[in-house]
């Protein structure tokens, strides 16, 4: 390969990768010093003249005369008749410039210099794509569908960049067809090798809340605020948003006239149930709030524990718990309270812990987490339902509620 083929195909890569000049004619500089280093032991003596315009390519080589039979270091010195070879009228002591061609180099270097020129400009083009997409993180991202995966959804951009949407990632009613187009967050973008892995979810609570500032206005602007979000991805989820502007309604601003602002955002997370609340720095308001729809009668908190009590009536119950116990899960992720529900006239009621000589810990446990505290919070529920909201079989529930039953009677 001549000088100027090397040039050619660099200018190739050039208008394929859209790489500017002056990085392009370092990456090729660059690899011929490697190739001059593996064939003369050191590169400090050359110069490299590169001409992407005209296709030139220039490679001197510099030595200093010695007498001749006295050269030490072949790469830095020439004999008296060698260099007169290339000028008569050299002497000792004086600096020879020697143009070096890549035929010089041997096939296989010439062979291995175009291999290493090619591998550097796709890493220089990954490096690039990492640092595009790292400041990208967080941020809404739109690709198409390319490859569909038993574990993830390949995606890919208008510049051919892949992009993972893993299993995990998507909401359990999504589903993609190639060549349909996918939005999500920039998650995580992490060089695997020298290649970025690009990771989308869209199961982030941040997704839900850039759909906020894409959708609506006034949080786009600032006027309004996302201050926290929490999300049981396609189920539920609940959003905290607050207004310097007290002209501002935050609620009604986001959710719109009959649900219109809101609509699409709750339309792209597959129908997930959106509840938008509004933001205070009084906790006892914030727990009350955060339990909508359910009204609360009263509240009692704990600061040291990050305990709330909520006293609400019997009919209330089950709208504070929610349908699987979403409800008052995502409440206390909201707040930060962990929130225990009780009914009013539970002086009637019963404990679950006052059972534990007839029913397994681990069992009470477990209807404590879907809110179930007391005996009558268990029996005032169906069993089809009780099976819904908690790991338990419906053997084990039908025990225990036959056990609770006779304490009543009794």
């Amino acid at each position: 390969m001549e000088n100027v083929a090397l040039i050619e195909s660099f200018s190739e890569f050039k208008d394929d990768k859209l790489i500017d000049r002056v990085t392009l004619m370092a990456i090729l500089e660059d690899v011929l010093r490697n190739a001059l280093k593996k064939k003369y032991g050191d590169d400090d003596n050359f110069d490299i003249i590169i001409n992407p315009d005209k296709g030139d390519l220039e490679i001197w080589r510099n030595r200093i005369v010695v007498a001749d039979g006295e050269v030490e270091e072949p790469n830095q010195e020439i004999e008296l008749s060698e260099a007169q070879k290339i000028e008569p009228d050299f002497e000792v002591g004086e600096d020879v410039a020697e143009e070096v061609k890549l035929v010089d180099l041997g096939r296989r270097s010439i062979l291995a210099l175009r291999q290493n020129l090619i591998a550097k400009i796709h890493e220089h083009d990954n490096t690039n794509i990492y640092k595009q997409f790292k400041e990208l993180e967080g941020e809404i991202y739109t690709a198409e569908v390319h490859h569909i995966r038993h574990r993830a959804i390949i995606l890919l951009d208008d510049e051919g960049n892949e992009i993972i949407l893993p299993k995990d990632r998507q909401i359990p009613s999504d589903f993609f067809r190639k060549g349909e187009n996918v939005r999500g967050i920039i998650e995580s973008v992490e060089l695997k090798g020298s290649k970025p892995a690009i990771i989308m979810s869209r199961t982030s609570p941040v997704f839900l809340e850039k759909l906020f500032e894409q959708e609506i206005p006034e949080v786009f602007d600032g006027l309004i605020t996302v201050k926290k979000v929490v999300r049981i991805p396609g189920e539920k989820a609940k959003v905290a948003v607050d207004s310097y502007d007290d002209r501002i309604d935050p609620v009604g601003a986001c959710v719109g006239m009959k649900g219109s602002r809101i609509h699409g955002i709750v339309r792209e997370l597959g129908n997930e149930n959106i509840d938008v609340i509004n933001y205070t720095n009084n906790i006892q308001l914030f727990v009350t709030r955060a339990l909508s729809p359910a009204r609360v009668t009263s509240l009692k908190l704990d600061e040291e524990t990050m305990r709330a009590e909520v006293l609400l009536k019997p009919e209330e119950v089950s709208k504070a718990i929610g349908r699987g116990g979403h409800n008052i899960r995502l409440a206390g992720q909201l707040t930060g309270y962990e929130i225990d529900v009780f009914r009013e006239g539970a002086e009637e009621d019963v404990e679950l812990s006052e059972f534990s000589d007839e029913i397994d810990g681990w069992i009470i446990d477990e209807f404590s987490k879907a809110g179930l505290d007391t005996a009558k919070s268990v029996l005032e529920q169906d069993v089809e339902d009780l099976v819904k909201r908690t790991d338990l079989e419906e053997e084990t529930i039908i025990e225990v509620i036959k056990i609770l039953k006779e304490e009543f009677e009794d």
